[in-house]
C-alpha cells in the first residue's frame, strides 16, 4: 500500500481487507492540498469513493486518537440517496472504523423509527441515512447536530434528480456554519456546482473520473443480435458464463417483469428489482442473491442505485443505457477489489449507432462480436464437466456404493447418467438466427454472365418499356428462365436484351415478343446512348427582369368597371357572350317577375349584382327565422315581428300574448 499519511487503526484495517495500494481517488482525497478542505469529487462507482470519503473524514473523527470514546453527539454524517446505498455505506465504515471503536448508526426509510432513536442516543460517532428519514429525526429531535464536524453528500446528482434538494438544505442548516462538507457525484452537471456554492466553502474540485473511465478489470464486449435473439442471447450468454451473480439491466418495470418470467421458466435462479417493489421485498430479493439462493438480478436503473452485490461477475444490458456515465455506473458493479468482470451490450442493428456513441463517449473499447450459440454452449458446459471438481476427489465412503454401480451397470452407464444429472438443474441453450454483423453491408458481387448474345426490341422509353415487363415476355417467347437472361438495356426507342448463348438459338429471326415488337439478333454488343442529364434548375428569374407591374393591366383589371359616383345610375356589367351555340332558346317563363323586364331594368339590375369575377366569395344567405321565435341581441328588438306561423309551417306554435307584446313558446306535451 502506499506510504501515507494514515491513522494507524485506518492503516490495520485495510491491510486486514487486503488492500495493497490505493486508488486514485483514494490518493487524492489524501493528498496535502485537500486536508481539511471541502471538497467536490466527481468519481464512478466501483472507484472505491466510500473508503476514500472515510478516510477523508478521519482527522474530523479522530482527532488524533487512536482510540475513541462513546460520542455525545455524532461527529460525522454521511447522506444517501437510497437505503441499499446507506446501508452498504453503513458496512464500509463499520469495517474501516472498527479497530478504532467508532460506533455507526443507520438511519434510513422503511426501518423502525424507534430502534434508530435508540440507536441515536446510545451516542453514534458516525450516523449515515436517507435525506428523507434524517430530517424526520431532526424534526423529531432524536437527532442533534451541533456538534458534527464533517458532512458527506454521496451520489449527489442522483439526490438532485430524486428532488431531495431541499431535505440536504434543512439537514445541513441544523448542522454548525464551519463544518468541513465533502460532495461524491459521478457526474457534476451545473445543478450539483450551484448546490456545491450553496453548501460548500471554497471547495476543491478534484477531478478523477478521465482517470478511472475505463476499468481495467472490466472486458467490454459488444454483442450484435436480430430484435428477435434478444432474449436468447441473453440466456445464451449466462448460460456460457455461469457467473455466481450477474446483474441484467433493463430500461422498464414492464421489461423486468417479462424477462423475469420467461427466465424463471427456464430454471434459472433470478430475482427482480424494480420501484413497484416494498422494502421488504428489495430486502428479500437482495438477500437471495447474497445467500447464493438466487444467481441473477434483473432491475431497472433507479431500483439498481446503490446495490452491492457480492461476487459480481457479470453484467449485461438488455437495453442499453441512456448515456455514457450510466454505462460506466452500469458496468463498475464489476471488477471490483481486483476481480475480473465482463460487461456485455446486446445491441440490435438498429441500435448500433447508439452503441458506438455510448461507448466513444465512456473512452471504453470493447470487443464486438455475436451472441455465444448453443453449440459455444454446450462445449463450455462438456469442458466444466471434465474439470469438474468432483472428479479430481479421491472417493471415501462413496467407494463401496461407486464400485456396485460399476459393476451393475458399467462404466459408460455411469458416466452417461452423471452428464444426464449434471445438466437437468441447467436450461438448456437457445438456437439463434444467423444474424449478420451490425452495419452497412458489404457490396455483393455479380457473377459474370458468361458467353451471350445480345437482342434488340423496336420499342424504348418512349414506348413505355421497361424491364420488369419485358423479362416475363422475352422468357415466354424463348420458352427459357430469367436465368438465361443477362442484362436488359432500354433506350429511347428500342430495348437491348442479353440472352445466354446456349439460349439464344431459342429466339429465331424476327419472332415476336408482344403483338408488334419482334426481337433482332445483333453481331456483337449494342452502343448504348448515354442518358442526358437534366438541365440544373435556376430556379426564378431576377426581379430586375420582370416586366413592370403597371406595364400592361391585368385581365381583371381591365374587365373591372370604373367606379361611379353614387348620385349617378350604376352601369351595367359587360356580358360575356357564350362561345358555344344554342341548339333551342330557352323558354321564357310568363309568370316569372323577370318577364316583361326592360334592357334598361335588367341593366340596372345587372349593376347591383355582387361580381363575382373579382375573387370575392358571395354573401351567405341568411337563415330563415322561425315565425314566432325571439330574435337575437343582434337585431332590432323593436322590429315587427310575424304575428303567426303560416298554417303549412311545421315549427313551434307561438304561444298566448304577453303584456308588451312579447309571445312565447308553448311547450310540446311528451309523448307517451
Amino acid at each position: 500500500m502506499t506510504q501515507l499519511d494514515l491513522a494507524a487503526p485506518l492503516a490495520a484495517a485495510l491491510a486486514t481487507k487486503g488492500y495493497a495500494s490505493l486508488t486514485p481517488v483514494q490518493e487524492s482525497v489524501l493528498a496535502p492540498e485537500a486536508e481539511g478542505r471541502d471538497l467536490l469529487v466527481s468519481a464512478q462507482t466501483g472507484s472505491g469513493k466510500t473508503v476514500a470519503f472515510g478516510l477523508a473524514v478521519a482527522p474530523e473523527i479522530l482527532a488524533g486518537a487512536d482510540r475513541l470514546s462513546p460520542a455525545e453527539a455524532p461527529v460525522a454524517l454521511v447522506i444517501a440517496p437510497t437505503r441499499e446505498l446507506a446501508l452498504q455505506v453503513a458496512r464500509e465504515l463499520g469495517w474501516l472504523y472498527g479497530e478504532a471503536g467508532a460506533q455507526v448508526a443507520t438511519c434510513v426509510g422503511g426501518m423502525d423509527i424507534r430502534n434508530e432513536r435508540r440507536a441515536l442516543e446510545r451516542g453514534p460517532h458516525i450516523v449515515v441515512g436517507t435525506p428523507g428519514r434524517l430530517r424526520d429525526h431532526i424534526e423529531r429531535g432524536s437527532l442533534d447536530l451541533a456538534g458534527l464536524r464533517a458532512a458527506v453528500l454521496d451520489e449527489a446528482d442522483e439526490m438532485l434528480d430524486l428532488g431531495f434538494r431541499e431535505d440536504l438544505e434543512f439537514i445541513l442548516g441544523a448542522a454548525p456554519a464551519d463544518r468541513r462538507t465533502l460532495m461524491f457525484s459521478a457526474t457534476v452537471p451545473r445543478a450539483i456546482e450551484e448546490l456545491a456554492k450553496t453548501l460548500q466553502r471554497d471547495a476543491l474540485r478534484l477531478q478523477t473520473a478521465g482517470e478511472a473511465r475505463q476499468h481495467v478489470d472490466i472486458e467490454y464486449r459488444a454483442l450484435s443480435v436480430a430484435v428477435r435473439d434478444r432474449e436468447p442471447a441473453i440466456f445464451n450468454l449466462l448460460r456460457l458464463h455461469d457467473a455466481q451473480t450477474a446483474i441484467v439491466f433493463c430500461k422498464t418495470r414492464a421489461n423486468v417483469n417479462h424477462l423475469l418470467a420467461r427466465m424463471g421458466n427456464r430454471g434459472f435462479q433470478v430475482v427482480a428489482l424494480s420501484g413497484e417493489l416494498s422494502q421488504a421485498e428489495r430486502t428479500h430479493a437482495l438477500q437471495a442473491l447474497r445467500d447464493g439462493r438466487a444467481r441473477v438480478c434483473i432491475a431497472t436503473d433507479v431500483a439498481a442505485r446503490g446495490i452491492d452485490l457480492p461476487g459480481l461477475e457479470l453484467v449485461i444490458h438488455a437495453d442499453l443505457p441512456t448515456n455514457s456515465e450510466t454505462l460506466l455506473h452500469r458496468s463498475g458493479r464489476t471488477g471490483r477489489a481486483g476481480a475480473k468482470g465482463v460487461s456485455a451490450l446486446i445491441v440490435t442493428p438498429a441500435e448500433f449507432k447508439k452503441a458506438q456513441r455510448l461507448l466513444q463517449g465512456a473512452r471504453v473499447v470493447a470487443e464486438w462480436g455475436s451472441a455465444p450459440s448453443a453449440d459455444e454452449v454446450k462445449a463450455r458446459d462438456d469442458a466444466r464437466i471434465l474439470e469438474h471438481p468432483a472428479l479430481a476427489a479421491e472417493p471415501e465412503d462413496e467407494a463401496a456404493l461407486a464400485a456396485l454401480l460399476l459393476d451393475r451397470h458399467g462404466a459408460e452407464r455411469v458416466a452417461a447418467a452423471f452428464v444426464r444429472l449434471w445438466r437437468e438443474g441447467r436450461s438448456a441453450p437457445e438456437e439463434l438466427s444467423d444474424a449478420a454483423a451490425p452495419g452497412r453491408p458489404a457490396p455483393r458481387e455479380r457473377a459474370a454472365f458468361g458467353d451471350s448474345v445480345w437482342f434488340s426490341l423496336a420499342v424504348g422509353r418512349s414506348g413505355r418499356a421497361e424491364a420488369r415487363w419485358l423479362l416475363p415476355k422475352v422468357c415466354e417467347a424463348g420458352g427459357i428462365t430469367k436465368a438465361a437472361i443477362g442484362a436488359i438495356r432500354v433506350q429511347e426507342d428500342e430495348t437491348f436484351v442479353q440472352i445466354a448463348a446456349a439460349s439464344a438459338s431459342r429466339f429465331p429471326e424476327g419472332v415476336e415478343v408482344v403483338s408488334g415488337v419482334a426481337m433482332r439478333r445483333l453481331e456483337g454488343e449494342p452502343v448504348l446512348e448515354r442518358a442526358e442529364r437534366p438541365a440544373p434548375w435556376k430556379g426564378r428569374p431576377a426581379h430586375g427582369s420582370r416586366p413592370p407591374r403597371d406595364a400592361e393591366p391585368r385581365a381583371i383589371d381591365a374587365q373591372r368597371p370604373e367606379a361611379t359616383p353614387a348620385t349617378a345610375a350604376p352601369a351595367a356589367e359587360p356580358s360575356v357572350e357564350r362561345q358555344e351555340p344554342r341548339s333551342t332558346p330557352a323558354r321564357e317563363r310568363t309568370d316569372s317577375p323577370r318577364a316583361g323586364r326592360s334592357r334598361e331594368d335588367a341593366a340596372d339590375t345587372a349593376a347591383d349584382k355582387p361580381r363575382w369575377k373579382t375573387g370575392k366569395r358571395p354573401p351567405e344567405k341568411a337563415a330563415p327565422r322561425t315565425p314566432g321565435v325571439r330574435a337575437r341581441d343582434t337585431q332590432d328588438r323593436s322590429a315587427v315581428r310575424p304575428a303567426k306561423a303560416p298554417a303549412t309551417s311545421r315549427g313551434p306554435k307561438p304561444g298566448p300574448a304577453r303584456p308588451g307584446g312579447k309571445r312565447v313558446l308553448k311547450p310540446k306535451a311528451p309523448r307517451r
